[in-house]
Parts: C-alpha cells; structure tokens; sequence
C-alpha cells in the first residue's frame, strides 16, 4: 500500500460540502478503514429483521431498505469517479440526484438479506479496487458534478458517506 493511502486528502481535494463526510472518517490507512466499516455495517445491518425492512422513522423518510441501496448506488457511483480519475480520465462527469436513484431502485420490493449481500460485493470490489492504486493514482483528480476531487478525496467522501447513513440508521431507525 502507497503512502498516499495513509494521508488525509487537503481540502482542496473534495467539494466543501463534503468535509462533513470526511471529518468522519479516522485517520490511517483509508484502504483499512474501508475494511473495517464493512465488517461494523455488515454486523448492523445482519441484526436487523427482515420485517423492520421497510420501516420509515416518519413519513417521507425513506426505508432501511432504502437507505442500504442508496449506501450502495452512492458507493458504485463514488468507485466508478475513483477509477476513471485514477486512470486519468479527465472528462468531466455528471452528477446524479439520490431520490431519484432510490426511487427507481425498486428496494422495498426485495429483501433486506438481499440488498445487504448486495452492498457487502460492492464494497469488497470497492476496496480491491483502492488496493490497486498506486502513488500517482490517489493524487490524480477530475472533475465530478462540476466539482474537482481527487482520487484520495473520494475515498474519504465514500467512507464518511458510508459511516453518515449508519449513524442515522442507528440514530433514528434502530431504536
């Protein structure tokens, strides 16, 4: 593992309405982290029954389910960033609208087992691809929904992403 995985990116390297993701990831080997937070999530998200899948903490809100498969589509979305920019791609890429993704993710319709599988791939691929990156990699950017960021910055975007709808999940579905 490079060193650059065990720096914090500067702010120059995310979006500022992005510190409050990363402000949540610890320090260390970003690579680690991710491995870590996948085994804390999993743990949650295997202890909640299936029938608490579709539990909404008001109306409007969205569903466990929900909130996993945006966990999911938002990591999908934040590795492929990381892949074209560590490549360096240097085409600028859309953003995407998150109620829209849910909306059309169909997650109510499947199981709660299913979506954590699902989630528990994506990010094992995730973090095999984070692995692969050398020093020049994580320092390379690109622009994203008009933002630059780079590949270093992602990573901690994608973990404090992560670790944000956990808290929540925790704060105000698991109660």
């Amino acid at each position: 593992m490079t060193t650059a995985a065990y720096s914090r990116p500067d702010k120059s390297e995310y979006p500022d309405y992005c510190e409050g993701y990363v402000s949540k990831v610890p320090a260390g080997d970003i690579v680690t982290v991710l491995g870590t937070q996948l085994d804390d999530s999993l743990g949650l998200f295997r202890s909640i029954p299936e029938t608490r899948g579709s539990y909404r903490y008001a109306e409007g809100k969205w569903s466990v389910k929900e909130v996993i498969g945006h966990i999911t589509d938002g990591e999908r979305i934040l590795a492929y960033r990381a892949l074209r920019f560590a490549r360096g791609d240097a085409t600028p890429l859309a953003g995407y609208e998150q109620d829209d993704y849910v909306l059309g993710g169909g997650f109510d319709r499947r199981s709660l087992k299913d979506l954590i599988d699902e989630f528990e791939i994506v990010r094992r691929a995730t973090i095999s691809l984070f692995s692969s990156f050398d020093g020049e990699a994580w320092s390379r950017r690109g622009v994203a929904n008009k933002n630059e960021m780079s590949v270093r910055g992602i990573a901690y975007v994608l973990a404090g992403h992560e670790r944000h709808h956990v808290e929540i999940l925790r704060a105000k579905y698991l109660i």
